[in-house]
């Protein structure tokens, strides 16, 4: 195994919502949508679909009270 190898992520395949125009490349993780999504960038509808992406990364900010 190269070094290469063990770098790369696991993917997992994950709902998302991606924009129906064509012209446009915007999508998002369903998990991280609100209800009604619209695009995000050209404000058109979104269409649910999947895709293979890493896992998420949760991260905590720790309370420094």
């Amino acid at each position: 195994m190269s070094g290469n190898e063990e770098q790369k992520p696991k993917l997992n395949l994950v709902k998302i919502l991606k924009c129906k125009n064509s012209d446009c490349k915007a999508w998002v993780r369903e998990e991280l949508a609100t209800p009604g999504q619209v695009c995000p960038m050209c404000q058109g509808p979104m269409l649910r679909t999947m895709k293979h992406l890493p896992a998420l990364q949760k991260k905590f900010k720790s309370s420094s009270r």
